[in-house]
């Protein structure tokens, strides 16, 4: 029997250490669960979870080339369905459809709000035809934002810009 990842087996903990636990495996090998391996909680101390001799169920994750086992105990257990999350589901995203399709609500709004469109602003939002045209546009914007920042920034420290 070739052990291969993503296989779910049993083994006996023979060995633990304070980085993870060594399972022997059948046909006489040993794997290595790593301490982030062993629970789906915060693992501070592997004895909590683990005792030498138990029985336990792997999860073969991956096999290097020098032959080491590694193993997950947390990926042999199915998850809580209180922690699953949904993976592409368009009705989490707030309706709006914007942005990536992570399955994950979108942000309802950001900190700051956006500046009204009006006058030099909003012909900057317009598509400008040539490179110089976005370049400007682009340097003007930046201006502002960088004026912005620094009035902000001299509000919060309370002092004034000497010249």
């Amino acid at each position: 029997m070739e052990l291969a990842v993503g296989e779910i087996i049993s083994g006996k903990v023979t060995g633990i250490t304070k980085f993870g636990a060594f399972v022997s495996l059948p046909e006489g090998k040993t794997g290595l669960v790593h301490i982030s391996e062993v629970d789906q909680s915060y693992v501070s101390n592997i004895r909590d979870h683990l005792s030498e001799g138990q029985e336990v169920k792997v999860k073969i994750i991956a096999v290097d080339e020098n032959g080491r086992i590694n193993l997950s105990i947390k990926k042999a257990q199915p998850r809580p369905a209180s922690e699953r999350r949904p993976f592409n589901n368009r009705s989490n995203n707030g309706g709006n459809g914007a942005g990536k399709n992570t399955g994950y609500p979108q942000r309802s709004g950001s900190r700051k709000p956006q500046r009204p469109i009006s006058g030099t602003y909003a012909a900057a939002k317009e598509v400008p035809t040539s490179f110089e045209d976005k370049l400007k546009h682009f340097m003007q914007d930046s201006e502002s934002r960088m004026a912005d920042i620094r009035r902000n920034t001299d509000k919060k420290n309370g002092s004034r810009r000497r010249k």
